[in-house]
């Protein structure tokens, strides 16, 4: 099983001093995570995309181009790239940019997005939210198999038979899709047979074992082969010397990120009670000792059968001396573990 690190480049206030990281701070602390990622063996790397002031990174694309040259193994992704608010020839460019600076290391993860700042701000109607994403991963896909395109479509103009280039290092570039929990998303990318990354940040991670069948029946249903199409996760977690130790050094930047996007959701505040229920072996923090964010993590794959994991450290505002330290964890003592639970090959 893969592992890596994602991370919006969250910018929230310290919980404690109210102090807040400039931009160029918080992207040159991204640039140094991906290299501790590389350093320490682990797999992927990847970096959201938003428009807003609590998030840093906007055109994670620039931000990986800054990572790929200051790495030489690691696999850089978006985590995820809003296809359904940007023109998917520019976003194909982009990434087949980076793919070459890289040596071949990109992947594309598209999604229609969780935050809805980036409709209103290209002009886009989020009465078209689905629309919009169907249209252009159709369109994506089409660039990614051929040099030169002919499409149609509703909301962009239309392309007669025009060359898109660069063209990637990979042939196929790999294009992976987010998905927050929907099963109309899962079967779009099991038609198209695409892998999926999904994404547990509450309720019981096993619970999401049906929407993994789905996937896997619509790959099958499709004529893809459902073994061959990865399926991976992504969830908020942390990693410290003891589990008690995790949770203390976590929780306050925790909760504070989550109670204000609560305030814009309608969520309850979160409580410490709260917040030990999510960290326990059924809950969605994947949190604590090595020891046990191992065990969470194999569990996770038993139950729904991935073969990635994206541990989403930044939520809230650690300190990032922290945020290394946990790398060093996942890659050092995480990994081992995994490795010597599973079969090899």
């Amino acid at each position: 099983m893969e592992l890596g690190i994602t991370t919006f480049a969250e910018m929230y206030p310290d919980p404690v001093t109210g102090e807040t990281v400039s931009p160029e701070e918080r992207l040159r602390r991204v640039v140094e995570e991906a290299e501790c990622a590389e350093r320490v063996g682990l797999d992927v790397y990847g970096v959201g995309e938003h428009h807003r002031p609590d998030f840093a990174v906007s055109a994670p694309a620039v931000v990986l181009a800054a990572i790929a040259a200051r790495t030489e193994r690691i696999r850089l992704t978006p985590a995820v790239t809003i296809l359904s608010t940007d023109d998917p020839v520019r976003v194909f460019q982009q990434f087949a940019t980076v793919d070459l600076l890289s040596g071949g290391r990109v992947e594309l993860l598209v999604g229609r997005g969780s935050f809805i700042e980036s409709y209103p701000l290209f002009g886009h109607d989020l009465s078209d939210y689905d629309e919009l994403f169907a249209e252009k991963l159709d369109l994506l896909l089409a660039l990614r198999s051929d040099e030169i395109v002919r499409w149609s479509g509703r909301f962009r103009p239309s392309i007669q038979s025009q060359g898109v280039y660069p063209r990637p290092v990979q042939d196929p570039l790999p294009v992976w899709v987010g998905v927050g929990g929907n099963p109309a998303s899962m079967v779009r990318a099991g038609n198209r047979g695409l892998p999926v990354a999904l994404a547990i940040i509450g309720g019981d991670p096993v619970r999401f074992a049906p929407l993994a069948n789905l996937h896997r029946r619509a790959l099958t249903e499709s004529g893809f082969d459902p073994e061959a199409v990865p399926l991976a996760v992504h969830a908020h977690g942390y990693i410290a010397e003891s589990a008690d130790r995790a949770a203390d050094d976590y929780y306050p930047g925790y909760a504070a990120a989550m109670n204000v996007l609560g305030r814009e959701r309608g969520w309850s505040p979160m409580t410490r009670l709260q917040f030990d229920a999510m960290r326990s072996p059924g809950g969605s923090l994947v949190l604590g000792d090595p020891h046990d964010v191992a065990s969470k993590m194999l569990l996770w794959r038993e139950a729904l059968g991935i073969e990635r994991f994206m541990l989403h450290i930044s939520v809230g505002t650690l300190p990032h001396e922290k945020v290394l330290q946990a790398i060093e964890h996942l890659g050092r003592e995480v990994a081992p573990r995994i490795r010597h639970a599973l079969p090899a090959g």
